[in-house]
């Protein structure tokens, strides 16, 4: 198998669930509760591990992000 992935580019980075609560400060726990209610970020399954893509993380992060002080995002009440 080849690929045309070009010189000094890399694949999109990931990280395991530990790594994505500890990025976010949250425990474990709370990212596996957001999975089931279907409001983490997306996953990737790799074998019975789950991995978060950065872009996807960073996308989830901005869709969440308050559109001024203390408003929340127009698509959320």
């Amino acid at each position: 198998m080849t690929t045309d992935i070009p010189p000094g580019r890399g694949l999109e980075p990931l990280m395991n669930i530990e790594e994505l609560a500890e990025y976010l400060g949250v425990p474990v726990t709370t990212i596996y509760d957001w999975r089931v209610a279907g409001r983490g970020p997306c996953a990737i399954r790799v074998g019975r591990s789950l991995k978060f893509a950065a872009c996807d993380v960073r996308d989830w992060l901005a869709h969440h992000r308050e559109e001024s002080p203390g408003h929340r995002p127009a698509d959320r009440s």
